[in-house]
């Protein structure tokens, strides 16, 4: 059966599958959510968690706004796709921009009003993040200046994660009326790190694998070059890493876990260095994913968890 005559839901099963795996973005979201606000906690020391409802519409809104990023990456991105990616769903037909663009809408809907009610105190973050979304949208109104220039790009729109973080956080400290602690810095850093990191991580090719007219950055930067960037980008994100858990007062044993992490995350660059391929790159992308989670989960989650098991 042709896909572009199959019904709304099994077409958004196929788009979800290729564009937003619903299941490992949850997990994501679940795991970024829930250690940002434990972050948060840990350096004001304030015992225990946030109410359940509260991480649970934290989740709620993360997640529908990183859909949302998707949903616009579709719009930025249908001239090149449909000249250069027909394969992907939109341009084969699979899912509409017309569609999107209403789910859009009704999910932006919902996530003010879900806020609003629950939440008010928090609208004012997050509606900050949705007008930086817009504004990504529309390339800052510079797009003719912004395409062409991939780092400055990509930089500019990094700062999405950070501005997520302090929505994160700040079920904590703003729901509870309180400042946000001076460590969360280095939080929201290593947050703007980790998705210049994934960004990079995702966009590496073999030789064989390149694509005309789709940005990769073994295609700017060489394998040797790309992959320097890549574990500049770790050992970065590892250095401000450190400083945050030092705020949070978790002493040498944090650091030999987060060091351990990068360690081991630094195989796979290597792997990728010395034998370019399509397996050996999807590798670094899928560190770059685990090390972020589990970067989150050793700076808040873990330590989160055995406290309240404790």
């Amino acid at each position: 059966m042709d896909e572009k005559a199959l019904p709304f839901f099994k077409r958004f099963w196929i788009y979800q599958k290729e564009r937003f795996p619903i299941v490992v973005n949850l997990i994501a979201v679940a795991v970024f959510t829930f250690s940002a606000i434990s972050y948060s906690r840990i350096c004001r020391g304030v015992d225990g968690f946030v109410e359940w409802q509260t991480y649970f519409i934290g989740c709620f809104a993360t997640f529908t706004l990183f859909f949302l990023v998707r949903v616009f990456d579709e719009f930025k991105d249908k001239e090149e796709d449909a000249k250069f990616r027909s394969y992907l769903p939109v341009p084969r037909g699979v899912m509409s921009l017309k569609e999107l663009r209403n789910m859009g809408i009704l999910i932006g809907i919902a996530q003010i009003a879900v806020i609003a009610y629950f939440q008010l105190n928090m609208l004012y973050l997050y509606i900050i993040a949705l007008v930086y979304l817009c504004l990504m949208g529309v390339e800052f109104f510079v797009p003719k200046y912004l395409k062409p220039r991939q780092i400055l790009y990509i930089t500019s729109h990094m700062f999405i994660f950070p501005l997520l973080d302090i929505y994160s956080s700040g079920l904590d400290w703003v729901l509870e009326g309180s400042s946000p602690h001076f460590g969360l810095v280095f939080f929201f850093v290593v947050s703007y790190l980790n998705g210049l990191l994934v960004e990079v991580g995702r966009k590496l090719k073999a030789k064989d694998d390149e694509e005309d007219g789709v940005v990769s950055y073994t295609g700017m930067w060489g394998i040797t070059g790309s992959m320097l960037v890549w574990s500049g980008l770790l050992l970065t994100t590892l250095t401000f890493a450190i400083t945050a858990a030092f705020y949070a007062g978790y002493g040498m044993p944090g650091f030999i876990i987060l060091g351990s992490l990068a360690l081991l995350a630094l195989i796979p660059a290597l792997y990728f260095a010395r034998k370019p391929n399509k397996k050996s790159a999807k590798l670094v992308e899928v560190t770059s994913a685990v090390w972020t989670v589990g970067m989150y989960l050793s700076l808040g989650g873990i330590p989160m968890l055995m406290n309240l098991i404790n």
